[in-house]
């Protein structure tokens, strides 16, 4: 990977490493998950548009409405609201570890749609590994537990959105300023939501600590995000750029423990180890040549 790849990923690394919490503050503070999800989107979509627009790259859209579109349900209008609804269920610490199932759901859906994405020899033994830690996760910690098992389900439903919507980027969005298609999308998403939003909106003036999370939410996890990897996934691809959930479930974890005192059961704690794995097997299972020359080097 480039150097720019390589601070692409750093930022993502932790940029998506803390939403969970925000969204676990959100929801447990009286939030809805598609409120919370719209208000997100639409702040995060009238912010990307105007720079889009300053820019002079909105032109880029003509006849692209259609993938911009699709990405914008794969990605956005369904994932968000689900991962959110998940969260009243099960931890921070959790979800992040289900979404570190991504990068197997890219290898698993390459063997049909990406051939250059496809796992083969190590990649699908790590595709194996990693789903035997989802299996464990859920079968120690989760089995038994009603709420627990839709809220995994959610989580995971909406991984599949993740792990296939930066194929569509990928394919048909490469060329677009990622301001532009993540402007857009956003949008379409806003419009989408933007009912149901209505009609689960708080009664009340949220608190101080959920209106936070949402500017968080909105700005941070969400506009700056989805620039920085849509740049990450031209870069290094859709199956590297996924790397970023080995790094995304260790910042959240740390984050739920310390700030949520949320505790990890044997499950979670084995499944996340055999998901990393996994994944990093998936993805090829070496490190890239740049950090390779760099390793040994001391802090």
């Amino acid at each position: 990977m480039s150097s720019k790849g390589w601070a692409a990923f750093a930022a993502m690394s932790l940029i998506w490493g803390v939403p969970y919490l925000f969204i676990k503050v959100a929801v447990d503070d009286g939030v809805s998950p598609v409120f919370l999800s719209f208000v997100r989107v639409a702040m995060a979509s009238a912010v990307l548009l105007l720079l889009a627009w300053r820019a002079g790259v909105l032109a880029q859209l003509r006849g692209r409405w259609t993938w911009v579109a699709a990405y914008a349900v794969i990605e956005i209008t369904l994932p968000f609201p689900l991962i959110a609804a998940g969260e009243q269920y099960v931890s921070s610490s959790l979800t992040a570890i289900l979404i570190a199932s991504v990068p197997l759901i890219v290898a698993l859906l390459a063997i049909r749609f990406d051939a250059a994405e496809k796992a083969t020899g190590l990649r699908l033994v790590g595709l194996l590994i990693g789903f035997t830690g989802v299996i464990v996760l859920v079968g120690i910690d989760v089995a038994g537990n009603a709420d627990e098992l839709l809220g995994t389900a959610l989580i995971l439903i909406a991984s599949c959105g993740y792990a296939a919507a930066p194929m569509i980027l990928k394919r048909k969005l490469a060329g677009v300023d990622a301001r532009a298609a993540m402007g857009a999308s956003l949008l379409i998403a806003s419009g989408l939501l933007l009912v149901p939003a209505i009609f689960t909106a708080p009664s009340e003036t949220p608190t101080g600590d959920a209106i936070a999370s949402l500017i968080v939410l909105g700005l941070v996890c969400t506009a700056l995000a989805l620039v920085v990897f849509q740049f990450l996934i031209l870069e290094v691809g859709p199956g590297r750029a996924l790397v970023i959930t080995y790094l995304n479930p260790v910042v959240a974890v740390a984050l739920g423990v310390l700030i949520l005192d949320e505790s990890l059961g044997a499950g979670a704690v084995a499944g996340l180890l055999l998901i990393l794995a996994g994944s990093w097997l998936s993805t090829d299972g070496r490190m890239p040549p740049g950090l390779r020359r760099t390793r040994a080097v001391p802090a």
